[in-house]
Order: structure tokens, then C-alpha cells, then sequence
């Protein structure tokens, strides 16, 4: 019987387990994926909007070459944190089910079975992605997800979205000699665009190196075009790749299956009590990191989050 189970080994599972190693708890952490999934997912040419001590955990310190770590730089972090701490991690492990109740759940997973006192939920949310839902979405040619530009050299390529992952797309394949169009729901480029990317991105769409669609959406995706709805009427323009970084969101079913409560709205916030992360409908079992925001995703951050690990901790010694 462990005296806690932590499902998700991304920064704020691994917090969450350097705080429950400080308090003398058993605990497992498990990850359907890679260690910190969802950061190895990012772009391979992805630079931090934080600075490297706001993505520190466990109060271990993050030294980078540059002001804003790279990618690269915050899964050597992690790993080393991981790895000098000998964290117990099972990896590419997915959490099948969880039953019981408070003081003795059963979680099952792809490999075993675990018995635990109390359940972490980290998650996050990168693993499922927003999608277009329109006819032809799932060609070849249409991506979620982003890794490295030189792949679209030389090709027509649509970038949906006006969010961070979007413009990064659209202006570094632009300079890997792509031939890039925008569609983008909005009137313009988001403001929570990395300040010192959105005026470039604005620049090259007012000189028309890049072509952006405003207040339209895509309608149909073919092998060799794509149909756009625009103020103006339907545009049909040749295409090669569809890059659609339109969001991505908690694995709700997951949550749902197990028994925690989302909101009712579109948000589907998951129901908890935020002064100790524990949810309302199943004593336990608390939250950690993004994935308390539901749709939402832009609420949490790992700066902002890895609180929950001292909270949920502190809450759970209390109860012992």
C-alpha cells in the first residue's frame, strides 16, 4: 500500500514527488508517455516565454546558457532532476482505472495494478488536440503537432491558429522557404502572442510574405487544396501541408471515467477545492498543473502551478 500514486511525470508530477520524497511518503509516479511528455512533443526549436528559475522545481536550480531556456535545456533539467533525486518513475505506463475510495484506491495500468492511499492527477494537456472538424482533417498532410521546419521547405503550407504555437509555425516555416498562409478565427494576431514575436509576425503578414485570413475558418481540407470561409466569401487556395495548432485539451474522458466533476459550461473546469487541490467528488484525489484549468490551458503554467505540489503535499501530512 503506497501512500500515494501519482499519475503524470511531467515538471509538476516530478514536483510533486520531490515533495512527497521530502515528507517521507511511498509514492509511484507513472506516464503513458516519455518523461515530461509533453515538453519532449514541443517544437525542437522552442524557446521558454519564462525564464529559467520560474521552471524550477523542488527548489532545485535551473541554469541555462540563455535568459529563456530552450527546449533542449529544460528536458536536461527535468531528467537530471528525475535521475539526482532517484524519483520512482514507470514510464510509458497508462493509468487504465482507479477504484475505491480515500485510504485505499486500486489503480490499473497497462502493466499492473497499484494500491494507494491517495492519487495526484498531472496530466496536463497536451495529449489531445483541439480539432477542426471539418471534412478532410484526417489526410496525411494535416498536423496537431509541430517539430521542426525544414521538413516544409519549398511547400504550400496553411498554418490555423494565432496563438504562440501558431505564429512560431508560420515564421519559421516562412524562413525555411515555405510558402505560408494564415486562417485565424480572430480580427487579428493574438495579444497573448510572446511580445517580442508579434510585431515580426505582423510586419510580414503587412508585407505580404505571409498571407493571413481574419474572421475565417477552414471549411474542407483536400489532397492538393483547401476551401476558406472569409468575410469576403469561399477561397480555395493549392496546398501541400495543413499545420493546425488550434489548442490542445485534458484527457476529459479519462476524468469523467474515474469520477471528478467538470463544470457544466464549455469550460469544463474539474471540480476542486483550491486552497488544497483535493477534489470534490472524490476525497483523495487531488489535482496538480494544468490540467485543473479544463479548456482553459492558458490559466496554468508551470511557474504558476508547481505550488500545487507543496499545497496537496502539506494537505495530505495533515490528514495522516
Amino acid at each position: 500500500m503506497l501512500d500515494l500514486f501519482i499519475i503524470g511525470a511531467g515538471p509538476i508530477g516530478l514536483a510533486c514527488g520531490l515533495e512527497a520524497q521530502k515528507a517521507g511518503l511511498s509514492f509511484v509516479i507513472t506516464d503513458k508517455g516519455c518523461l515530461v511528455n509533453s515538453l519532449y512533443n514541443y517544437p525542437s526549436t522552442m524557446t521558454f516565454f519564462s525564464t529559467s528559475e520560474k521552471l524550477e522545481i523542488g527548489g532545485i536550480p535551473f541554469v541555462s546558457n540563455n535568459v529563456k531556456p530552450t527546449r533542449a535545456e529544460a528536458l536536461e533539467y527535468y531528467r537530471r532532476v528525475a535521475f539526482s533525486n532517484h524519483l520512482l518513475i514507470n514510464l510509458f505506463e497508462e493509468v487504465l482505472s482507479v477504484d475505491g475510495k480515500d485510504g485505499h484506491y486500486t489503480i490499473t495500468t497497462a502493466k499492473t495494478a497499484y494500491h494507494a492511499k491517495k492519487i495526484i492527477i498531472a496530466t496536463g494537456f497536451y495529449d489531445i488536440a483541439v480539432k477542426l472538424s471539418v471534412p478532410g482533417e484526417d489526410l496525411p498532410k494535416v498536423k496537431h503537432y509541430y517539430k521542426d521546419p525544414h521538413y516544409y521547405a519549398m511547400q504550400k503550407v496553411l498554418v490555423v491558429g494565432a496563438s504562440n504555437s501558431a505564429v512560431d509555425v508560420a515564421l519559421e516555416t516562412y524562413r525555411k522557404g515555405a510558402e505560408v498562409t494564415m486562417v485565424v478565427r480572430a480580427p487579428e494576431i493574438s495579444s497573448r502572442v510572446k511580445y517580442w514575436v508579434r510585431p515580426d509576425i505582423i510586419n510580414r503578414i503587412k508585407e505580404g510574405s505571409i498571407k493571413a485570413y481574419f474572421n475565417s475558418s477552414v471549411t474542407a481540407i483536400s489532397e492538393s487544396e483547401v476551401d476558406i470561409a472569409t468575410p469576403d466569401g469561399p477561397v480555395t487556395i493549392a496546398n501541400d501541408f495543413v499545420l493546425a495548432m488550434t489548442g490542445y485539451k485534458p484527457n476529459f474522458d479519462f476524468l469523467k471515467k474515474i469520477g471528478i466533476q467538470l463544470s457544466a459550461d464549455e469550460k469544463l473546469l474539474p471540480q476542486y477545492n483550491a486552497e488544497t487541490m483535493e477534489t470534490t467528488s472524490l476525497p483523495g484525489v487531488y489535482l496538480a498543473g494544468v490540467v485543473c484549468g479544463g479548456m482553459d490551458t492558458h490559466l496554468w503554467f508551470i511557474e504558476n502551478s508547481r505550488v500545487h505540489a507543496e499545497m496537496i503535499i502539506g494537505d495530505i501530512v495533515k490528514k495522516k
